[in-house]
């Protein structure tokens, strides 16, 4: 192959790294309009850092498997939102209660993985839109049970959680007894920060468990899998299976990351806490700098930080621009989008010119 140029180089890190060059010019431009003081950005941040981190990690190994960005991760969020409606209903409070709705929560979400990665394999290369929609479906049938099998089919004894009819989850229910339990199971201050410890120690020990799975023979079947399908199946790999498999794990990581989630917040919207976590987790990891076919946990904690950035400084500075808070407002749901559709359409045109140049490359070899 030939050498690339210093101005090939240069172009391909442009193309590569545009979303997160753009995003840290806005930062650089917000930041100072913003007003906001440097110590309480930086409290932000670690809250958000803490709060977000583990539902993006969730992403990351159906990306290894080849199956790109797993929208159907919102299947998982809601099967952590059953588990803490249970749990508030037996008033099971701290970390003990965070612990019962991941327990609870696990088996759903398996079983919802199981089913989006059995649908998944029968839509090869048209994972992203068919787990969107799959989403979509799913939601139909959580919405059915919280509104009308909670009260009726499942016993709720809590009146707070019940609407006035006597069956149906109340639109938000306080976590109040579980907020914060994993953020400060270990108390941790430095100067005038909050720092959530615990919950940074257990996204550590998930970063680790990705490394590790890499390198086991599943982690690099999937790895061979997400390189060529073909191949990997001529091997002798259970392509299929192992699919299915990365889409469970997943699933069942977004659940964790769901409760994570929302033990932070404090309060859960029953009918709308899940619908943006897919989302907001696939627009933080793409603004890292990961792709449809390539992430890595560097572009996690990047993405989130530069995301949830543009989310604290983005009303005020366009209040200081424009006099309206509002439109800061506005530009958290086009980022939210946009950046989905723009990166997207980078990894296009970059996967085109990538073919261009290798074809260029082996002419002039010829």
């Amino acid at each position: 192959m030939k050498a690339l140029t210093t101005k090939e180089k240069i172009q391909h890190f442009l193309i590569s790294n545009a979303v997160p060059i753009i995003f840290i010019l806005m930062s650089a431009v917000a930041i100072p309009l913003s007003g906001f003081s440097p110590t309480y950005l930086v409290q932000e941040m670690l809250i958000r850092l803490a709060r977000n981190s583990f539902l993006v990690l969730s992403l990351i190994i159906p990306i290894v498997a080849g199956m790109g960005l797993n929208f159907g991760m919102v299947l998982g969020a809601m099967a952590g939102q059953i588990g803490l409606i249970l749990v508030s209903d037996w008033a099971v409070v701290g970390m003990r209660g965070l612990l019962l709705a991941a327990l609870i929560g696990t088996p759903i979400s398996v079983a919802l993985g199981y089913i989006c990665g059995a649908v998944l394999n029968r839509a090869k290369g048209r994972e992203m839109v068919t787990s969107y929609i799959l989403g979509f479906f799913v939601n139909g049938i959580y919405q059915l049970t919280v509104l009308y099998a909670f009260g009726k089919l499942i016993p709720i004894s809590n009146a707070e959680l019940v609407l006035s009819r006597g069956y149906g989850i109340r639109n938000a229910i306080n976590l109040a007894g579980m907020r914060h339990g994993l953020d400060y199971l270990i108390p941790l201050r430095v100067g005038n920060l909050n720092v959530p410890l615990g919950t940074y120690l257990t996204i550590a020990l998930f970063c680790l468990f990705i490394v590790w799975f890499r390198r086991t023979k599943l982690g690099q079947d999937m790895r061979a899998i997400g390189q060529d399908m073909g191949v990997a199946g001529a091997a002798g790999i259970p392509v299929e299976k192992t699919r299915i498999i990365a889409i469970i794990i997943s699933t069942v990581l977004a659940c964790y990351g769901q409760i994570i989630f929302l033990q932070n917040i404090g309060t859960m919207n029953t009918y709308n806490s899940h619908d943006q976590a897919g989302m907001f987790a696939i627009a933080a990891l793409l603004i890292g700098g990961a792709t449809v076919s390539k992430a890595t946990i560097p572009n996690v904690f990047v993405g989130v930080i530069l995301f949830h950035l543009m989310f604290v400084v983005s009303p005020m500075a366009g209040k200081q621009l424009m006099g309206q808070a509002q439109i800061g407002e506005y530009f958290r749901v086009f980022v939210s989008y946009g950046i989905i559709a723009i990166s997207l359409a980078l990894h296009a045109w970059k996967r085109q010119k990538d073919r261009e140049r290798a074809r260029r490359s082996l002419r002039g070899e010829a």
